[in-house]
């Protein structure tokens, strides 16, 4: 029986992830801001915990009273769209605060107890836009290209010391991200985006509780990730994110032989 911490477990994936780990029959920490909001039922081994990421000391006291921690699942954050331009500072560093320096904080917090048992896995919920950005999404996706890097190098830093990390990158999947509760929009709006950010604010509400992917199937995925004895560095989940990520390799790839000789012209010869 494996530990699972889950945070954002009050809607959406986190909710599915737990109720998934219980039903394979582990052990559930479902944490949130407000853990009155988690809507799963008692179970013996559920506990329910108040925590905000961006407060480190909760994330210290959740951790402490936690015991043993296999599988720790960064899954709370929040969206923004619009314009780089158009977003505000304090909108930015909201954003960043939940997105990057809250999975900093519980990170390392849950870091020390699995180097103790030499064992566990972190898993980091990026997105389609940790690999790939897109109009109207550049700062969102620049929180999630940070969890990206951020993975990269835990998974090198913890590998000599029995740690797993994977950094999984969902499409766009039928959940409430794009709702009011998960999505913030820039206030500001320039005319002169009109046809990128702008047309992404209309496209984003066309697109709501119509995407494709199946919130319950990427529950059952996480599942079968921790199961695997060499799990990989990434997941991507979703036949979107699939077709992005070959397109992105694709074009990154055309433009490295585009450029290859002014490329290599800056050593010293």
């Amino acid at each position: 029986m494996k530990t699972w911490l889950i945070t954002g477990a009050s809607r959406g994936f986190g909710v599915l992830i737990a109720q998934a780990a219980l039903d394979a029959g582990d052990r559930v920490i479902a944490t949130a801001r407000n853990p009155q909001s988690i809507p799963l039922a008692a179970h013996p081994r559920l506990v329910v915990a108040k925590l905000d990421v961006t407060d480190e000391s909760e994330a210290q006291r959740v951790v402490a009273e936690a015991g043993r921690i296999d599988v720790l699942v960064n899954n709370a954050g929040f969206g923004l769209l619009g314009g780089v331009e158009e977003s505000s500072a304090a909108e930015i560093e909201k954003l960043y605060r939940t997105n990057v320096f809250g999975l900093l904080a519980v990170t390392r917090a849950v870091l020390p107890v699995m180097r103790q048992q030499r064992s566990g896995h972190v898993i980091n919920l990026s997105s389609i836009g940790g690999y790939r950005s897109a109009a109207g999404w550049g700062v969102y996706c620049s929180t999630k290209f940070a969890v990206e890097g951020l993975s990269e190098a835990l998974h090198d830093e913890l590998a000599p010391l029995g740690i797993h990390v994977t950094v999984v990158e969902p499409g766009y999947f039928r959940t409430d991200f794009l709702d009011a509760a998960s999505l913030t929009r820039a206030e500001r709006i320039i005319p002169d985006y009109a046809q990128t950010s702008g047309a992404m604010r209309t496209r984003a509400i066309e697109l709501n509780h119509q995407q494709p992917g199946n919130p319950a199937k990427l529950a059952t995925a996480m599942v079968e990730l921790v199961k695997m004895e060499q799990p990989p560095l990434r997941l991507a989940l979703g036949s979107d994110t699939v077709k992005a990520l070959e397109e992105k390799n694709a074009f990154v790839a055309r433009e490295l032989e585009a450029h290859r000789a002014l490329s290599l012209s800056t050593d010293f010869t």
